[in-house]
């Protein structure tokens, strides 16, 4: 495991690429560790989204909805 002492702290470049490699880095003063500095794990797990085209066919079935024509007759009414 890589080590740092306070002062490396300034060295951010080093910091970074360490961290993006994925290593923990171990902070010491006086060689003493007082510390540990660990990557940030990314979730492996994909989302699973709720089937929406099943619902919608649950729901409405196999009609299909002409919305452009509706909303043309809406606005014929109101004029």
């Amino acid at each position: 495991m890589p080590t740092l002492n306070m002062r490396g702290l300034r060295d951010t470049r080093k910091l970074k690429a360490l961290l993006r490699q994925g290593k923990s880095i171990e902070l010491r003063d006086r060689n003493k560790v007082i510390g540990r500095i660990v990557p940030e794990t990314e979730s492996t797990a994909p989302v699973e989204w709720p089937d929406f085209e099943g619902r919608l066919k649950d729901i409405f079935g196999d009609r299909v909805f002409n919305v452009v024509d509706d909303l043309i007759k809406d606005r014929e009414d109101r004029v």
